[in-house]
C-alpha cells in the first residue's frame, strides 16, 4: 500500500488534507439514504466512512495528483489556508500542511502545469489561492485553471443566482476563483476538455451545473475522477441518493446511474473527492443498482497516520 499507483502511463498520487468527521449525521448528510442501509455496511463502513457509533460520517479532502505525458495535473485543491467561511464553520480559517504535503509527493507550486476544479464549491478550490500578506494570489503561479463555464457563472455572484447552497459557499469566488481569472490563469471550457492524450474532461451535472469527471484511458486502464458524484459509498449501494448538497436532484441521480454504470461496464476506478479508506473503488453492478467490487491499493488514511505516529515514536 502507498500514496502513489500507476494506471497505464500516468501516475496517481493521493495527497491529504483532511480527514475527519463533517459535522453532518449519515442521513443528514445523504438524506435520501436509508437507516437499514447504513445499518447493513456498518461493517465496512466504520472507521473510514462512518465513525464507530454511526452518528457522524467521517469524510476527506485531498487532491488527486496526475503525473501525464510530462505534465503535473492537481485534480481539486481543497479548503485552503486562512479562508474565511461564515457559513461552513468546519472549513473556516484552517491551518493546515496541505502545501507541505504537497512538496513530501515531490511537487512544488511553480510545478503544477493543470488545475482541474470539478466544481467551484468551497472544499474545492481553496488551495487555488493563497494569501500574500493582505492579497489572494495564485497558489500555481504556471497552472492553468481549467473550470467549466457553467459552474463559472452559476456561482460568479454578479450573477446573483439564487442557490440551494445558499450561503455556504460565501466568499469563495472572491477569495478562490476571481483572483485567478483576473490573473488570466483560467480556461472556462464547455461540453469537454481535452487535456492530453490520456485524460479528458467532461460535463457531469447535477451536483452542481459545471460538474465534471475527469476519464482516464491509458493502455488498458480506466478510472474516473468523479468530484462530489459520490460522498459516501453508501451512494453505490443506494444510487438514488443524494446527498444534501446536489443544486438538481433529479439531474444528480441520473448523472450517477450513468457513470457508476460506465465504471461497472468498462472496469474502470472511481475516485470521488471526499472518500477515505483506499480512497477509490471498482464497481459492480448489482439487482437494485451497483456494489463496491473492490477498492484500489491505496494506503487507508488510519494506517499512514498510525505508521506516522509510530515511526515519530522510534
Amino acid at each position: 500500500m502507498s500514496d502513489t499507483i500507476t494506471l497505464g502511463e500516468v501516475t496517481v498520487t493521493r495527497v491529504w488534507e483532511y480527514f475527519g468527521p463533517v459535522g453532518l449525521a449519515p442521513r443528514e448528510f445523504v438524506p435520501d439514504s436509508s437507516a437499514e442501509a447504513w445499518e447493513a455496511h456498518r461493517s465496512w463502513l466504520v472507521p473510514d466512512f462512518l465513525d464507530a457509533g454511526g452518528r457522524a460520517v467521517n469524510s476527506a479532502v485531498q487532491t488527486w495528483v496526475l503525473r501525464s505525458e510530462g505534465k503535473t495535473v492537481l485534480v481539486d485543491t481543497g479548503v485552503g489556508n486562512h479562508k474565511d467561511r461564515p457559513y461552513a464553520p468546519v472549513w473556516s480559517r484552517l491551518e493546515t500542511d496541505f502545501l507541505g504535503a504537497l512538496a513530501r509527493a515531490g511537487v512544488r507550486p511553480e510545478d503544477v502545469d493543470i488545475v482541474v476544479n470539478t466544481h467551484l464549491h468551497v472544499d474545492h478550490v481553496g488551495w487555488n489561492t493563497r494569501l500574500a500578506g493582505r492579497t489572494w494570489v495564485p497558489t500555481f503561479p504556471r497552472a492553468t485553471y481549467l473550470m467549466a463555464r457553467a459552474d463559472f457563472d452559476y456561482w460568479n455572484p454578479a450573477n446573483e443566482v439564487a442557490t440551494r447552497l445558499g450561503r455556504g459557499n460565501q466568499n469563495v469566488f472572491e477569495d478562490s476563483v476571481a483572483p485567478v481569472h483576473e490573473a488570466g490563469l483560467t480556461h472556462l471550457w464547455e461540453g469537454s476538455h481535452r487535456i492530453d492524450g490520456n485524460l479528458r474532461l467532461e460535463l457531469a451535472p447535477g451536483h452542481t451545473p459545471g460538474s465534471s469527471v475527469v476519464r482516464l484511458a491509458s493502455g488498458s486502464d480506466r478510472a474516473l475522477f468523479v468530484g462530489d458524484l459520490l460522498h459516501s459509498p453508501i451512494q453505490v449501494v443506494e444510487p438514488d441518493a443524494n446527498s444534501c448538497f446536489c443544486e438538481d436532484p433529479a439531474m444528480a441521480r441520473a448523472t450517477r446511474r450513468e457513470l457508476l454504470g460506465a465504471a461497472a461496464d468498462s472496469g474502470a476506478l472511481v475516485f470521488p473527492a471526499h472518500l477515505g479508506g483506499h480512497g477509490a473503488l471498482e464497481v459492480g453492478r448489482a439487482r437494485n443498482g451497483f456494489a463496491v467490487r473492490g477498492w484500489a491499493p491505496f494506503a487507508p488514511y488510519g494506517e499512514r497516520a498510525r505508521g506516522q505516529k509510530e515511526s515519530a515514536d522510534v
